[in-house]
């Protein structure tokens, strides 16, 4: 039963021992690591808990926790979780960015994007945020192939829970993966 703040406590752990936990070994392991590292003791069952190697659904007790955040440089779990809430690199933030909705186009009007290395797509607009695939190059998405996105933006990859490809959907899609779209236009 772990909270999105013991989710990324375990995160920073492996990062900071610079292995991930996922055998027996493992918690052993990091279990003499932490006793030879912070002078407290962590059983590798305790851990195996936390982790959730083992089935159990008890809430980790505040102990574990406070150990666990000192070994990462924080006081106790309490100023672990102060530092998550005022950390830049978890907050929400809007942005500026260049890039085009569905609500800002008319069934019939031609999209093109590209991303690199030379990824380039003509999507017709057929409403509904629905996007046919009418021109393809150097893409894994062939004309006829079709897809449903909201927006698409610049300098931001374009994730695609499927593309419906001959009536039957195909596993998700991630276009512009290192670096995200390069090229937004509306054609007509």
């Amino acid at each position: 039963m772990n909270t999105p703040e013991t989710e990324e406590l375990k995160s920073l752990v492996e990062t900071q021992y610079g292995r991930v936990l996922n055998t027996t070994t493992d918690f052993e392991e990091f279990s003499l690591h932490m006793s030879l590292k912070t002078g407290k003791n962590l059983s590798s069952s305790t851990l195996k808990r936390l982790w959730d190697y083992v089935g159990d659904s008890h809430k980790p007790r505040i102990g574990t926790l406070d150990i666990l955040s000192q070994y990462i440089g924080h006081k106790d779990y309490a100023s672990f979780k102060t530092w998550l809430k005022t950390s830049v690199k978890y907050n929400s933030s809007f942005f500026n960015a260049s890039q085009l909705t569905s609500n800002e186009l008319k069934p019939g009007m031609v999209v093109e994007i590209g991303w690199s290395p030379n990824r380039r797509l003509c999507l017709r607009y057929l409403g509904d945020s629905l996007y046919e695939v009418t021109e393809s190059d150097n893409s894994k998405l062939l004309p006829g192939d079709r897809f449903v996105a909201g927006c698409f933006i610049k300098s931001y990859p374009l994730y695609l829970p499927y593309i419906e490809r001959n009536g039957e959907h195909t596993a998700s899609f991630v276009a512009g993966r290192n670096g995200g779209l390069t090229v937004i236009n509306i054609i007509k």
